[in-house]
């Protein structure tokens, strides 16, 4: 950024209700509602500081998989580089889940381990019988090889996980029945698009927030 790009976004930072706004969405992708409460603003102050983020690049918007009348806000962590708030320690047991832990979740999970060492689980709402084939060559474009995870239900889950961390809108907005805190990444289904390219942009999307979670946890 430059130096009229930066003044704009430290102009939009100056400001305790919006820091307060991108502390809540550092780490997890949350609704205008969620923001709200977790910001403790009423909505229509929740609403014009979301505005002002949005106009400087901060945040941006996107409609559910799930239900389409709902809209995600995500955090541009591009936008922050080295300005976002120090984050707790990522716990050891972590599960990933999707609705049908077939690509997203699979992939989050292999790479977790790939890029920590760290095991990881994974497991779906409604598993499908096999990993999806363009899930398994976009992983592949990532140095990793899922094709022969077996998908699993919640009820397969081997252990308590200590963080639950949703990449399906549709499995989040279904309830998740852990005890454990959880995050949502709000990542686009790549099987209703069905091209390589779809996959290998979500998977981009999961690696991108794997990075920054596996700096955490180291």
């Amino acid at each position: 950024m430059d130096i009229a790009d930066r003044a704009v976004v430290l102009a939009a930072l100056g400001d305790e209700a919006r820091l307060r706004i991108v502390d809540a969405l550092a780490a997890s992708d949350r609704t205008f509602a969620e923001v709200s409460e977790a910001a403790g603003l009423p909505g229509n102050a929740a609403a014009h500081h979301l505005l002002v983020l949005e106009r400087a690049g901060l945040i941006e918007r996107r409609a559910s998989d799930g239900d389409r009348r709902r809209r995600y806000i995500q955090l541009r962590h591009d936008r922050l580089a080295d300005l976002l708030p120090a984050a707790p320690a990522v716990p050891d047991r972590i599960l990933f889940v999707c609705s049908h832990n077939s690509a997203r979740s699979q992939f989050a999970a292999a790479l977790w381990t790939a890029r920590t060492g760290r095991p990881a689980e994974s497991a779906g709402r409604e598993p499908a019988a096999h990993v999806h084939p363009l899930a398994a060559e976009a992983a592949r474009s990532f140095g990793l090889d899922i094709a022969a995870a077996v998908p699993k239900g919640y009820d397969a889950v081997a252990l308590p996980p200590a963080l639950v961390v949703s990449v399906c809108d549709q499995a989040r907005e279904a309830g998740l029945p852990f005890e454990a805190p959880a995050i949502h990444w709000s990542v686009p289904d790549p099987v209703v698009a069905g091209d390589l390219g779809s996959f290998r942009s979500a998977f981009a999307d999961i690696a991108e927030r794997i990075d920054r979670l596996t700096a955490r946890a180291a």
